[in-house]
């Protein structure tokens, strides 16, 4: 357990904004944590005896909390509570902290079908079943099933009529194909279960009819990506004999994080990743993206200036994201961030600590589960944009370490989706 921190003295496990606050020479953009190795030798103490700074009420009341380890989910923002945008899907997806990378995106989706979600949580529900010891499991498994099954013959009209309309034939094309049924095969169950929810994630996807907002003026000229996108990062790991090699795969959410993963994706089409180090990796995050050199982002050629973009979190009901305040500054403290930082694999840009909009190259990604972050019950959440998830091969972020190199970043989908790409003007 960790220990109880004082509320009139800096500690780096609990300081609001969780990143280094003096990284000398490049004022960086890395996360505190307890201990920070990298291949540049920078340390995580602060210098010269410096001083951090006081410690809200609330601050101070949330490093208590941690210490103790007695936080166990974030109510509802109350704002809302009162008419809520989703009511009945908000019911649906009660219950547990949802930590599965795939789960996270497909309730992400900026969708409002009740119908299709009857059908998609008890299968997501198989997953809590199959944790159950002996045929208990199994017996809930059915249980789970009839439910989706029972929810698909009632609900297939009307979750048709909720597709887009370019989409509509492809849709009920793939709901034709979503066939629910019983298996008592337990090793089966996991396999089948993943086929049926890539089936109703497409469907799902089929039902969002382009962008549904606008970018603020200030930066609908950046790179956007209004929709989804996947690439491949293919990482060579050092000293490791068990593992030469491994490709993650990670989907980016542009519908919730269009100009964090525009960028992110524009960065990759310029090969900016490849061949770059892995420049922390201490159990808690694993980050990258500060190149070599003096600059501490990415240098736009065009501009011979480093290129930033700001802080963007997108509150769970709201139609689009809040820009450059982090939730707390907003006064949002109990609101619920549309991509949290639930998963193994979490995905989010890294900044400098009190420049919320000094966001550029750097992305980390987090790795659970920490006594620190709970999942629906982290202060990572609301301070930091999350714009993706590893869904594939996301367990082996673990073996990563300093040093090891990320050969290759491609884009493998989604492309059609980026607006604005910089990479594409010379200079």
């Amino acid at each position: 357990m960790a220990a109880i921190i004082s509320c009139n003295s800096y500690s780096p496990l609990a300081a609001s904004k969780w990143i280094n606050p003096t990284l000398p020479p490049k004022a960086s953009t890395f996360l505190t944590t307890p201990k920070y190795n990298s291949h540049r030798h920078v340390q995580c103490q602060l210098q010269n005896g410096q001083k951090g700074r006081p410690f809200s009420l609330k601050e101070c009341a949330i490093s208590i909390i941690l210490a103790a380890e007695l936080i166990t989910g974030i109510p509802s923002l109350d704002a809302y509570a009162a008419n809520p945008p989703l009511p009945d899907l908000s019911v649906l997806i009660s219950g547990p902290p949802i930590k599965d990378p795939g789960a996270l995106l497909r309730y992400a989706l900026p969708i409002n079908n009740k119908a299709v979600r009857e059908v998609q949580k008890p299968l997501e529900d198989i997953s809590e079943s199959l944790k159950i010891a002996g045929v208990k499991a199994l017996d809930s498994v059915e249980r789970n099933v009839r439910q989706a099954s029972r929810a698909l013959k009632q609900g297939k009209t009307l979750i048709i009529s909720g597709l887009a309309e370019a989409k509509k034939d492809r849709g009920a094309e793939l709901l034709d194909k979503l066939e629910i049924v019983e298996d008592r095969n337990r090793d089966a169950v996991a396999p089948k279960q993943k086929e049926l929810l890539q089936y109703i994630g497409d469907v799902e996807e089929d039902m969002v009819d382009g962008f549904l907002y606008e970018v603020p003026e200030e930066y609908r000229n950046m790179p956007l990506l209004k929709g989804r996108a996947a690439v491949d990062m293919k990482v060579k790991v050092k000293d490791n004999p068990n593992l030469e090699e491994c490709v993650f795969r990670i989907v980016l959410d542009g519908y919730n994080a269009p100009v964090t993963a525009g960028n992110f994706v524009d960065l990759v089409q310029r090969h900016f990743y490849d061949g770059m180090e892995i420049q922390r990796a201490d159990g808690f995050v694993v980050q990258t993206g500060n190149p070599d050199g003096p600059a501490e982002g990415f240098i736009d050629p065009s501009t011979e200036k480093t290129r930033t973009i700001p802080l963007e979190i997108m509150v769970d009901g709201e139609k689009a994201p809040v820009y450059e305040a982090t939730l707390e500054e907003l006064g949002l403290y109990k609101a619920q961030t549309k991509l949290p930082f639930n998963a193994f694999g979490t995905m989010a840009m890294a900044r400098e600590e009190f420049e919320n909009n000094s966001a550029s190259s750097q992305i980390f990604w987090l790795l659970k589960e920490s006594e620190l972050t709970p999942s629906n019950a982290n202060i990572l959440d609301g301070r930091y944009a999350v714009f993706g998830y590893v869904t594939e091969n996301e367990d082996f972020l673990a073996d990563v370490k300093v040093g090891d190199v990320i050969e290759s970043i491609k884009l493998v989908s989604g492309l059609d989706n980026l607006v604005n790409p910089s990479y594409k003007i010379a200079g």
